[in-house]
C-alpha cells in the first residue's frame, strides 16, 4: 500500500489578478483543490499581499503556507512552477514566525487588538508631525519624539516597510524587533533601536487632539489613538515553507547584500 504524501491535501487559494487566476485554475485541474479546513497545507498564488492575507485567515490554524509568485511584489513568495508541485512541497524548508500583537488605545479609550506579520506602524493624520513618548518594558526610554511617524517590525517584516524608513535587515531567526522611526525631526539624527523579541513595547501620543496620529498592524487600522502597546506574542506559531536555498532566511541575508 502506498503511504500518502504528506502534503496530499492542498488547498489553493489566489489574488484577484489576471495571472494568479489563470495558475488557480490550472493547478486546481491537476491537484484538485481541498477545502482549507480539511487541507494538509496551503498554497497561495500572488503577490506579498495575498501572502499577508493568507497568513492572517490561518494565524490559528498552524497549517504551512506555501507561496508561489503571481503576483507583484514576492519577496515572501517561491517562483511560480506547476512541475512536481508535490515534491517540490515535501522539500520545502520551514520558517517559523510570530507575530505582534497591537493593543491600541483610541480617544474614546476604546481598546483594539489586531496582530502584524510585517510590523505596527504610527502615523501623524494631519500635515503636524507627531509628538510621541517611547516607553521599552514600562521604563521610558525617550520622552519625545517628533516625527511622521514609528514602526516596529518583525523580522519577516524588516525588509518592507521598516527598510523603505532605513531600519536595519534582521535575519528572520533574529530573536529581535526594529524601532524605526518615520521621518524624524528631533532627535535630528536618532536611526531608531534594535530591542529583544521579548521588549513590551508603548508608544503614548502626545497632543493628541492637535496632532492626531493613527495605528496600524498590517492593514488593520486604528485612527485617533492615544496609546499603542506592542508585543511578540509567542502563543502564534505560523509556519512558512520555501524552497531549499531560497529560504526566508536566505532572502533576508541576500537583500543584505543587495543581491
Amino acid at each position: 500500500m502506498t503511504k500518502p504524501a504528506r502534503y496530499d491535501r492542498i488547498a489553493f487559494v489566489a489574488s484577484p489578478s489576471s495571472e494568479a487566476q489563470a495558475a488557480f485554475g490550472q493547478l486546481t485541474r491537476d491537484f484538485g483543490n481541498c477545502n482549507p479546513k480539511d487541507a494538509d497545507i496551503v498554497v497561495a498564488l500572488g503577490g506579498d499581499g495575498l501572502m499577508l492575507q493568507t497568513l492572517h485567515q490561518h494565524m490559528h490554524t498552524g497549517k504551512p503556507i506555501y507561496g508561489m509568485h503571481r503576483g507583484t511584489v514576492g519577496f515572501l513568495m517561491n517562483e511560480y512552477s506547476t512541475v512536481d508541485l508535490r515534491a517540490r512541497l515535501e522539500a520545502a524548508q520551514e520558517s517559523e514566525i510570530h507575530p505582534l500583537l497591537m493593543r491600541a488605545t483610541d480617544a474614546n479609550d476604546r481598546v483594539h487588538l489586531h496582530h502584524a506579520i510585517n510590523e505596527v506602524a504610527l502615523f501623524r493624520q494631519t500635515y503636524q508631525a507627531a509628538r510621541l513618548r517611547i516607553l521599552i518594558d514600562e521604563r521610558e526610554r525617550m520622552s519625545e519624539l517628533i516625527a511622521d511617524g514609528i514602526m516596529v517590525a518583525t523580522p519577516a517584516g524588516s525588509t518592507a516597510y521598516n527598510l523603505s524608513a532605513q531600519g536595519p535587515i534582521l535575519p528572520i531567526n533574529a530573536a529581535l524587533l526594529a524601532l524605526t522611526p518615520i521621518s524624524a525631526f528631533r532627535p535630528r539624527r536618532w536611526r531608531g533601536a534594535l530591542l529583544p523579541n521579548t521588549a513590551y513595547v508603548v508608544i503614548e501620543v502626545l497632543e493628541g487632539d492637535k496632532r492626531p496620529v493613527a495605528a496600524v498592524a498590517d492593514h488593520d487600522e486604528v485612527r485617533d489613538v492615544r496609546r499603542v502597546e506592542v508585543l511578540s506574542d509567542k502563543t502564534i506559531s505560523m509556519r512558512m515553507l520555501f524552497d531549499p536555498g531560497h529560504s526566508l532566511e536566505e532572502r533576508i541575508l541576500r537583500e543584505q547584500f543587495g543581491s
